[in-house]
């Protein structure tokens, strides 16, 4: 399933195995529980079967220290956490502490998602009165890797904020990979060329933008 702008559904499909065939032989595939980020049930099962096969780095409502360690114990190779770094509208310290303790930063994705120059959590409906550039600043000490999200820009297929991620980039010397509108192959060189990974997600699914030697589905296919 793909949201435009975490909202509307623009793509869905119940044929996992066809999804699982296209993607092997992928260093990084990127899964998200949408049902657990948005509270409304999980799929454990349909993501452990998935990290089976492929090497996932997961995210979706991975809240605690708890969630965490399952979500690595079902075969991930990552956990991303989001919008539970976050507590009372600035990054939650002893949270975030934990987990590092717990697993180690390199094991650990921390997801700042950004709207309009603010955090955003909760599915992207709740903004924050914080950067992202303060975020990731707070976060470094903890995570071995940023997932920024440029939401304003996500799934629409117009193009990604290289300027935006670029800053983000400058802000830690951890990893970062970037998500949110990235459509054309031009700007996947281009990050590439800078040190930072893209997501890419709708322009696959639909077709605009292919990987050589590599088959995407289409909508509803």
């Amino acid at each position: 399933m793909q949201l435009v702008q975490g909202e509307k559904l623009a793509v869905e499909s119940h044929d996992i195995d066809a999804w699982i065939s296209r993607f092997r032989g992928r260093p990084k595939v990127q899964l998200i529980d949408l049902d657990a980020a948005k509270e409304e049930g999980d799929n454990d099962d349909l993501v452990a079967r998935i990290c089976r096969e492929l090497p996932c780095r997961v995210g979706g409502g991975i809240r605690t220290v708890g969630r965490a360690r399952d979500v690595l114990e079902g075969g991930a190779t990552h956990a991303i956490v989001g919008s539970s770094l976050f507590n009372q509208g600035r990054v939650d310290s002893a949270f975030v502490k934990n987990l590092a303790d717990t697993f180690g930063g390199d094991r650990l994705i921390a997801a700042v998602d950004s709207r309009g120059g603010k955090v955003v959590i909760n599915g992207w409906r709740t903004q924050l009165d914080i950067s992202p550039v303060e975020a990731v600043r707070a976060l470094e000490p903890f995570f071995g890797e940023f997932l920024y999200t440029h939401v304003d820009l996500e799934g629409l297929m117009q193009g990604t904020d290289m300027a935006a991620i670029e800053t983000i980039a400058r802000a830690t010397s951890r990893k970062v990979t970037a998500a949110g509108g990235i459509t054309t192959q031009a700007e996947i060189d281009y990050l590439d060329a800078i040190g930072i990974d893209a997501v890419v997600g709708m322009a696959l699914y639909t077709g605009k933008l292919r990987i050589p030697n590599s088959e995407f589905l289409t909508p509803n296919s």
